[in-house]
């Protein structure tokens, strides 16, 4: 007599997996106190908020910083995003620009005071005296005009190391020419300037 036929075992389908949560579903469970939910984030956006504070501070240390703070305020701020008002991504970019720009333009205040210290103490006159007498000999329209005989370079050179308080490897990474350039430059702009003011050394 024959046996049975036994029946095939039954392979199981795999089933696709769960698809990741997006950053904005992360951000609602942020807003919730979910810890879990804000590594997720973390693990998304802490590239891309780097990278963004990276090209605007430049120092690798402060933007590492800064990147920092924008995590914690998204943290800290969840509540406050709405899916309706973009993705996550771009409103945590804009928070990372947001603080990228505060702490440039903190540096330069602090830099700007360390420079009219010191000018101060080299001079021993307040600094709105020499100012008031630098402007009264020096119109706007004068250095303008004056500005208008330099070359391209020249001029953009001028204007972000001595009105913007750029430094030379500032101004050199800004204007995408080696800093040796931007120095002959500003000495070469400077000298112009000098001679189309009538100022004496």
């Amino acid at each position: 007599m024959d046996e049975p036929a036994r029946p095939r075992p039954v392979t199981p389908v795999p089933s696709d997996p769960p698809a990741a949560p997006t950053a904005e579903e992360l951000m609602v469970r942020v807003a919730k106190g979910d810890e879990r939910a804000f590594e997720l984030l973390y693990d998304q956006l802490a590239g891309p908020i780097f990278g963004l504070v990276r090209r605007i501070v430049r120092d690798t240390a402060q933007s590492e910083e800064v990147a920092q703070e924008v995590l914690v305020e998204l943290w800290r701020t969840a509540t406050r995003y709405s899916p309706d008002k973009g993705s996550a991504l771009n409103w945590a970019m804009t928070l990372a620009h947001r603080r990228a720009v505060d702490r440039v333009r903190s540096a330069r205040a602090s830099t700007e005071r360390e420079q009219k210290a010191t000018f101060e103490a080299a001079r021993g006159r307040p600094f709105d005296e020499v100012a008031e007498s630098v402007t009264a000999r020096l119109e706007r329209s004068q250095v303008r005009r004056c500005l208008s005989f330099l070359t391209d370079l020249q001029r953009e050179s001028v204007l972000l190391a001595y009105y913007q308080g750029y430094t030379y490897r500032e101004v050199a990474e800004v204007l995408s020419t080696p800093q040796g350039t931007i120095k002959t430059r500003l000495r070469d702009g400077l000298i112009r300037l000098r001679d189309c003011l009538g100022v004496t050394a």
